[in-house]
């Protein structure tokens, strides 16, 4: 579709990523979410905002704390990716995940009480995230109040990562939404009709 790649391979081919447009109405082929959202939001000024008032670079700051501080969250996480994923998939993912860890994927999840303190890790990673959300002065479920932003979308995003891998009988997404007074059910429950894939 002539959408350029996100990234180089080690082997120093293209790598092409999803997610990526393709805009009819301008031609503008993209590929990585913040680049598309850049685009979306200049392309269509009527449309709702996601770094409104400039926030762009405190949206972009944000997300790097939130990523330092759910980083644990990633020894389950990925693991449990690999169980939904098609044969395909899961090889990059495996491969991927292998090369980042340097180990098995079956030796990435932490075992016994090593999970019951890495979850710990987990949890405080969160309670950190739900203190900054209390600045907000209780004007709503997002960073911004009631207004959806850049950083609500990343959050949610991992919340819906976690909640689709989680398997019926795994307590880690009943313990991510509720922690917190339910403060990340919340933030995914108020973006759930913006997970609709057109």
């Amino acid at each position: 579709m002539g959408i350029p790649p996100t990234s180089k391979e080690d082997d120093g081919r293209d790598r092409y990523t999803v997610p990526a447009i393709h805009d009819p109405s301008t031609g503008a082929r993209i590929a990585d979410s913040l680049l598309i959202a850049e685009y979306l939001e200049k392309a269509y000024p009527d449309s709702p905002k996601v770094f409104p008032n400039n926030t762009l670079p405190l949206q972009l700051a944000f997300v790097d704390a939130f990523m330092g501080q759910t980083i644990h969250l990633w020894n389950f996480i990925i693991p449990s990716s690999c169980l939904k994923l098609n044969p395909r998939s899961e090889e990059y993912y495996r491969r991927k995940g292998e090369k980042w860890y340097g180990k098995t994927v079956e030796e990435i999840a932490p075992k016994g009480e090593a999970a019951v303190a890495e979850w710990f890790k987990v949890k405080d990673g969160f309670g950190n995230l739900d203190a900054w959300y209390a600045k907000n002065g209780g004007k709503g479920p997002f960073l911004l109040g009631e207004t959806a932003s850049w950083g609500d979308i990343v959050v949610a995003s991992h919340l819906i990562w976690v909640r689709i891998v989680s398997r019926a009988e795994n307590q880690q997404w009943k313990d991510i939404s509720s922690w917190n007074s339910g403060r990340c059910g919340g933030i995914a429950e108020a973006l759930k009709n913006y997970e609709i894939v057109v």
